[in-house]
């Protein structure tokens, strides 16, 4: 399968399609964070016409879509605007509905859940599914919504039983919601897991595979 992982750098779900041996190819304005000749450095619209049979977008911009940010949108951060805020809401939601609606068959956008004003906003927007990292092996908690267009509902593969509240242990598993500010939050909190990613490269692409096929 010809494959694009769109706003991705960290190569997770690039080498889990790659391991099932799909012609598979990463996409972001910045740099791959490893060595790696499958990453093309660009902006991922530029590029979806190139005759994809899967698209999965990991890591769309989302700051302003987000549910958990909602609140800067009437009380903007220090340093922003109501009109920056606004422009970069406008910004992100363009890019989740470029690639949502990406002239490719199947395709799958990954995002956190959504507040109303980031829905009204995306062209066809579709109900997502909602999972997180300890269904498919990853110990971690981060409610996730995929956005699967031609694609089935991913289904767990190694659940996992998440530890008590106020433990030690839960405390870890949430370590995305508890980073503290700094430069590399934005990119501790779209980590992609590599359960979740093998269970993308294991399912979907098999899915698109057998659709070829027929």
């Amino acid at each position: 399968m010809k494959v694009l992982i769109g706003c991705a750098t960290s190569c997770v779900a690039l080498n889990a399609f790659l391991a099932l041996g799909h012609d598979v190819w990463q996409c972001d304005l910045l740099p791959a964070d490893e060595p790696t000749n499958r990453h093309i450095q660009d902006d991922v619209r530029n590029i979806i016409g190139w005759g994809w049979d899967l698209l999965i977008v990991s890591n769309p911009p989302c700051t302003r879509l987000c549910n958990s940010g909602v609140r800067w949108l009437s009380v903007p951060p220090e340093g922003k605007t109501a009109d920056d805020m606004a422009r970069e809401l406008a910004e992100g939601a363009a890019l989740f509905s470029d690639c949502l609606n990406a002239p490719i068959p199947r395709v799958a956008v990954e995002n956190p859940v959504m507040h109303k004003h980031a829905k009204a906003l995306i062209r066809n927007w579709i109900k997502p599914q909602i999972v997180q990292p300890w269904w498919f092996g990853d110990p971690a908690f981060k409610a996730t919504g995929l956005y699967p267009r031609g694609l089935p509902p991913l289904v767990a593969t190694n659940r996992l039983t998440p530890p008590a509240p106020g433990s030690d242990e839960h405390k870890r598993w949430s370590a995305i919601h508890r980073a503290p500010p700094s430069a590399d939050r934005w990119k501790i909190r779209s980590k992609t897991f590599p359960g979740m990613a093998a269970a993308w490269a294991s399912q979907w692409g098999s899915y698109a595979l057998s659709e070829v096929a027929a």
